[in-house]
């Protein structure tokens, strides 16, 4: 059993996993660490951490803004290794990089994914790896016993859905509505009927979490009621650190505030 297949096994029938993202090297490279502890401490049951890149083309303003100020400090894809590396020194919760495969291509498959598994990580995330070429990359990441976690949407196709779950290990990552990542005062109501239909369609097999648009509480008690495992929110914590950079005590109590408020929500009734 992976650590994330651990965790989800853990929470089973009591709550659902809180998976908070940040952009590694916003505000710094260095300062990140600190970060991601906070929103441990506040009750992250995994935490992903993303390696910016210069053209991300699921992420809407709030994490575009983290990126370019993540590169424009010089952070390096493998600064997230190594941000993983410090973190897990402290903690045992699980880490899950969210990259596209430009990064990957570049360090080359085998060398990063056995960094990886050096640094601790859990997990990966490719967006732009469609699942009918992850052949190479999907047996590399089992023989560095990382899981790989792929992605469905309000338009993947009943055929093509299967050929995801059977790829996917850890967590199917449902993106939850069109467009890009976000914070949104309300998520629509076809959000949770695509829940309860995922939820559905895995039968069990596989633990279902959810993101784009979760900034509040209640966002998070409606989708846990609709049945997902997991919550998955970016841009209300990204938007935290961007609006404290240069106070990162006070960015970090805020992360933490906020990740208790989410967690608490992730109790099943």
């Amino acid at each position: 059993m992976t650590p994330i297949s651990k965790t989800f096994a853990e929470l089973h029938g009591r709550e659902a996993a809180l998976i908070p993202y940040l952009t590694v090297g916003d505000p710094t490279v260095k300062g990140t660490p600190r970060l991601v502890g906070a929103l441990i401490e506040g009750g992250a049951d995994i935490v992903e951490l993303g390696i910016p890149f210069s053209d991300p083309i699921a992420d809407g303003p709030t994490i575009q803004a983290a990126v370019k100020r993540s590169l424009a400090n010089g952070a390096k894809p493998l600064d997230a290794l190594e941000v993983a590396r410090l973190v897990r020194r402290k903690y045992d919760t699980p880490i899950v990089l969210m990259t596209y495969y430009n990064p990957i291509f570049r360090v080359g498959l085998h060398r990063f994914l056995t960094s990886a598994r050096e640094s601790g990580i859990s997990g990966i995330i490719v967006p732009d790896l469609p699942v009918e070429e992850s052949a190479e990359y999907k047996k590399e990441c089992v023989a560095a016993c990382i899981d790989t976690i792929f992605l469905a949407s309000p338009s993947t196709e009943p055929q093509r859905l299967k050929e995801i779950i059977s790829q996917t290990s850890g967590y199917l990552y449902l993106i939850s509505l069109y467009g890009v990542t976000g914070v949104r005062a309300t998520l629509p109501d076809s959000a949770l009927t695509l829940v309860r239909k995922y939820s559905s369609e895995l039968h069990g097999m596989l633990p279902l979490a959810v993101g784009f648009g979760i900034s509040q509480p209640e966002h998070v008690r409606d989708l846990v009621k609709a049945g997902t495992d997991g919550v998955i929110v970016g841009s209300a914590f990204v938007k935290i650190v961007g609006e404290n950079s240069r106070n990162a005590a006070r960015a970090s109590t805020k992360l933490t505030r906020l990740a208790r408020s989410l967690k608490r929500a992730t109790v099943k009734a």
